[in-house]
């Protein structure tokens, strides 16, 4: 019996190591010039600021994932994307689940202020996203993800909330204008 007692001692100071450690890594991580592939991070701050025309966004269908940046809060996550007709998308899944409305916040907030920075291949480009909920375009969008990757999500699971996608589209000319970029 006392074996037991002392080897559930050892467990539970391993555990509160481990889980301190890992606390410590995600609270230093939101402090860091974008997410690790684990933790969300800090605001996107280096690489080039793209100015340019508006791109086709066909090639981001051979990156694996963006880094995706709200400014309000200035938080960022590394997420799946996926091109469709020249446009981007990126997407939530699990919405109605309780984990999902637990763990994923950063849907709801981009509603309430839809300004994003997105950094791909190093390059930054400011962006506002644009919640789609119907419309001909979920159905070949989940296709492309069902291609991509392991996901399974239909054009009905958008419609029922279950999935929230967004359009990553250009932001407005004022917003730039106003200097309220990132």
């Amino acid at each position: 019996m006392v074996i037991l007692k002392r080897i559930g001692i050892i467990g539970l100071w391993v555990l509160l190591i481990f889980s301190t450690a890992v606390v410590t890594a995600a609270f230093k991580q939101r402090f860091e010039d974008g997410p690790n592939r684990v933790f969300s991070g800090g605001p996107l701050v280096s690489g080039e600021l793209y100015r340019g025309a508006e791109p086709d966004w066909a090639f981001v269908n051979e990156v694996p994932t963006l880094e995706l940046q709200l400014l309000n809060p200035a938080q960022s996550r590394r997420i799946w994307v996926a091109s469709v007709q020249g446009k981007m998308y990126v997407w939530s899944g699990y919405m109605n689940s309780f984990v999902g409305q637990l763990w994923k916040s950063w849907p709801a907030q981009a509603e309430l202020d839809d300004r994003v920075v997105v950094r791909i291949d190093g390059i930054r480009y400011e962006r506002r996203l644009v919640r789609i909920k119907t419309g001909p375009v979920l159905d070949e969008l989940m296709a492309v993800v069902s291609q991509k990757y392991p996901s399974r999500a239909s054009g009905a699971d958008v419609e029922s909330g279950n999935v929230w996608v967004f359009e990553v589209a250009p932001r407005d000319a004022s917003d730039v204008a106003a200097g309220d970029q990132a």
